[in-house]
């Protein structure tokens, strides 16, 4: 389990590479295999062809020699017949020579040192009897002694009437010297040409398995930048592969469905945000209204042209109904602000002066400004910015109680890579935990006035510009957000 696991972990070109390597190998072992398989064989045949050729010649010999003695041709006048023509007939064909009787002794041999005394061994019977009882009564005995294989062929001598009269032997020693020779020559030669061609193959290999998961590297990446919140491009490459081409057309098709599925979504939640906000706007407008209606019937009611306090009750009227038609009227600002935006001036600034700039409208004295450079630069919208930095700082004077004794608020702007980062932190209440999720939702605030659609407004500006807003809260200790633009160079 744990090789097949982490040969599956293994990327596919890895795995193209060290196929191919192992075929090259698999197919180089498989031939030399053969090959020396093929080498025994040629030499198991030469050696048996060479023994019949010699076989024969011999018995050609002898079947002469028995046509022209003048001993009968009996298996008693065998040691006569070859006494003096045992040793020519060795010589002649370079073999040893052994005469037999039909029971197996041995009646003549070419070897100097034999003598026919009975200390030379006889055949052994189950020798004599398949050369009686083979078709061409013949038998050749295969043995292998200290690792030489050795043939012994035995076959029938006959007289002129084609009576079997004696057992002919002829001992035969396979010398493979010259096929071991040629095979260690061969072996050598095939490992040479092929280490040259698994040096070749391993570049090949690298090249192919490259070449093939070039392809597939390429839809990978894409595959890993897509994402539901950004316009996608589709892959332009076509490939040699119908299923990698399957897989481009199968990748630009979802790409398209894609788009598709976020500009409903996109539109969805559109619909359903401006719902939530036409809710929220109605709330906000009908809180105002129930007062002034309280306070017109109130006077109609108590109306009397008689009173002599009838002028300081008027005036109260007045500024009770211009007070809420104030409320509504910051209301339908607020709203009109986030439905529309201004359009984006991309302006070349430097934050850190424009920063600056706008905290002077600021009165109070526990606003402080750091900044580790003098000029960081960045494309954005000067009164966009100019918004962004007001909307966060009069959050965070907000958000300190104002029995607080020490009250702090910090504006930075620091440069890190290529992004300017821009925090405002102060040393108010916090956010609760519950509320942490909903601080960027439009509809969402924890005042007690107002719509909750500053934060909204300025991540919208933020992320228009590729940026990002964030914050880090601890309740009872205050709030840092932190704003990154990128810089340009």
């Amino acid at each position: 389990m744990g090789s097949k696991f982490q040969l599956s972990m293994l990327s596919l070109r890895v795995r193209i590479f060290l196929s191919m390597i192992v075929l090259i190998i698999v197919s180089s072992i498989l031939l030399a295999s053969i090959s020396v398989v093929q080498f025994k064989n040629e030499a198991r045949e030469y050696h048996q062809e060479r023994l019949e050729t010699k076989e024969n010649a011999i018995k050609e010999h002898i079947a002469y020699l028995l046509s022209t003695t003048t001993y009968p041709m009996t298996t008693e006048n065998l040691p006569l017949i070859f006494k003096d023509h045992i040793h020519e007939l060795s010589d002649i064909h370079n073999l040893e020579i052994n005469i037999y009787d039909l029971h197996g002794k041995l009646l003549k041999s070419s070897k100097a040192s034999f003598a026919i005394d009975g200390v030379a061994p006889p055949i052994e019977p189950y020798v004599t009897k398949l050369v009686q009882s083979s078709i061409d009564k013949r038998y050749v005995d295969i043995k292998s002694i200290d690792g030489q294989k050795h043939r012994s062929s035995f076959s029938q001598i006959k007289d002129d009437k084609f009576k079997p009269i004696g057992i002919l032997n002829i001992p035969y020693v396979e010398d493979d010297d010259y096929y071991q020779t040629e095979l260690n020559n061969f072996l050598i030669r095939l490992s040479q040409v092929y280490t040259f061609t698994l040096l070749i193959a391993f570049a090949l290999a690298y090249f192919l398995s490259t070449y093939i998961t070039h392809s597939l590297k390429t839809i990978s990446d894409k595959i890993n930048e897509t994402s539901l919140n950004q316009k996608n491009e589709k892959i332009g490459l076509t490939a040699n592969s119908k299923e990698i081409n399957l897989l481009i057309s199968a990748y630009n098709a979802m790409v398209d469905e894609l788009e598709k599925s976020a500009i409903k979504l996109a539109q969805s939640e559109r619909e359903e945000a401006w719902r939530e906000m036409a809710k929220q706007v109605a709330h906000e407008i009908k809180n105002p209204l129930t007062p002034m209606r309280l306070t017109v019937q109130n006077f109609q009611r108590k109306f009397d042209p008689a009173d002599p306090d009838l002028k300081n009750k008027l005036n109260d009227y007045s500024k009770t109904l211009i007070q809420q038609i104030d409320t509504m009227s910051s209301v339908a600002s607020a709203f009109s602000n986030f439905a529309s935006m201004p359009a984006q001036q991309n302006e070349t600034l430097n934050v850190v002066r424009v920063v600056e700039l706008a905290l002077d409208i600021f009165n109070e004295e526990y606003i402080t400004f750091e900044s580790h450079d003098e000029h960081v630069v960045s494309k954005i919208d000067r009164t966009q910015l100019i918004r962004i930095i007001t909307n966060l700082v009069k959050n965070a004077i907000q958000a300190i109680p104002d029995d607080q004794p020490h009250k702090a608020v910090v504006v930075s702007v620091k440069r890190e890579g290529q992004q300017v980062l821009i925090s405002v932190a102060d040393n108010g209440t916090g956010i609760e935990h519950q509320n942490i999720p909903h601080i960027f939702e439009p509809k969402f605030t924890t005042k007690n006035s107002g719509m909750g659609l500053g934060l909204g407004i300025i991540k919208n500006i933020i992320e228009n510009y590729k940026g990002t807003i964030t914050f880090e809260t601890e309740y009872g200790k205050g709030t840092v957000f932190t704003v990154s633009l990128p810089i340009v160079s």
